[in-house]
This record gives structure tokens, sequence and C-alpha cells, in this order.
């Protein structure tokens, strides 16, 4: 499951947000931010086609599916905690695309799993249909957060006590061998879209002009996230 961390670190955040600088600071700040996002992207995407193109894929797919889930969630929410807090705390740029570069690479690992099994199970269609409705809708909920210009850090609690409750239910699903099913990634995928305006808004109105590698991590860790339960709710029908 991709990185569901979608708080900021205060203290990281500390300096003079680029919502108080002039215009042309905020406009390069946001360009920066949303081309890391696109690089991003297009990075992961690049990843798969190679694992899937050299037959790693089937070899990587086989050893996940082959271990506890638990095992293999708690060792890439430990990743994506350690590049988020890297690239919100370091001010070397260096370091921050390093987290930012590491992220990418294990939100590719782990992804490969449910790509495989909707590539071979489900039917090549699932995955591009699942891109596009992601696409769609990281699209939309942008534009609304910057059409509104409204500030949605109040969904900071929600998203926080939502994440809780989301991977005690995967642990528990784990544990107790029971299926989550529809309804949960239909909840996830709102929980996605809420991570999206909240990130989005963070961008526009709290993040320092710096920090535009932190921002585009936490960013993309949304995007990934909707696409995964996009790509599982496909799966699924």
């Amino acid at each position: 499951m991709p990185n569901a961390s979608t708080s900021l670190d205060s203290a990281a955040l500390s300096w003079t947000p680029v919502a108080q600088a002039d215009a042309s600071t905020r406009a390069t700040f946001i360009f920066r931010t949303y081309l890391h996002v696109a690089l991003a992207i297009a990075a992961f995407a690049g990843i798969e086609v190679v694992l899937f193109a050299s037959g790693l894929a089937g070899t990587i797919a086989q050893a996940l599916l082959g271990v506890n889930w638990l095992l293999v969630l708690g060792g890439f929410m430990v990743v994506g905690w350690l590049a988020s807090r890297t690239a919100h705390r370091t001010q070397s740029l260096p370091l921050q695309y390093l987290a930012l570069a590491g992220f990418v690479a294990a939100e590719a690992i782990i992804f490969v799993p449910l790509l495989y099994v909707a590539h071979y199970a489900a039917g090549g269609g699932v995955i591009e249909s699942a891109a596009y409705i992601t696409l769609m809708g990281f699209g939309g909920l942008t534009a609304l957060a910057f059409y509104t210009r409204k500030d949605f850090s109040f969904l900071r609690g929600v998203l926080m006590w939502g994440g809780i409750v989301a991977l005690v239910l995967i642990a528990a699903g784990v544990l107790f061998g029971f299926q989550l099913g529809t309804f949960f990634n239909v909840a996830m995928v709102a929980f996605a879209g809420a991570a999206i305006l909240y990130d989005t808004s963070n961008i526009i109105h709290h993040y320092p002009k710096d920090r535009y590698v932190a921002a585009a991590l936490e960013l993309f860790s949304s995007v990934a996230l909707m696409f995964w339960y996009v790509l599982s709710l496909l799966s699924n029908d």
C-alpha cells in the first residue's frame, strides 16, 4: 500500500510560507513543485516498464505475495516516513532529491504485485483505465484547490484518523483473513482525494519556498495512493 502520510512537519515549515512571498516567487515554487511531481510519476512509470519488460516483475510479485503482507506494509511505511522526514527537514537539496528518488523507487516495488495481478488476471486495459481516472481526479481536485484558494488544512485531523483506521482495518484483514471489499476501496479513493486537496492547499498556502521537493513528494504520495485504490477497485470488478 502506498504511503498514507499526509501531515506536515510544523518544525520544518517554520519559515515564512510561500503564500507571503511575491507573485514571481510563488509562481516559481508552484512550477517547480508540479514539475517534480510530473517527473516522479514519469520515473515511477519508467521503473515499472523496465521491471515488466525484463521479467523482474514476476519474480518480485511472487516474492512479495509469498510473505506476510504486514511485513511489506511495515517496511514500506518506514521508507515513506524516512523519505518524507528527510525531504522536509534537510536543507540539503541533494538529500531532498535522494529522499524523493528513494520513495519513488519504493513505490514502484510495492506496486508490482498489484500491477502484475491487474495485467495478467484482470486484463491490461485495467491499468490504463485506472491511470486515466487517477489523473482526471488529480486534475479536478487541483483545479478546485487553485480556483477556490481555500485553505484545506482543517483536513489534517480527518486524514490522520482516517489513516489510522485504514491501517487497523488492513492489519485486521491480514491477521483474521477477511476481505475489506469494494466499500473500503471506494472509501480509500475518497481518502486519497482529500489528501490531494490537503497537499495542494499546503502548496498554495503553507510550504516555504525551498521545500518544493518535499511538497512534490507528499503530493506524489497522495496521487499514488489514489491510483492504488482505483486500480484495486477496477481489478476486483
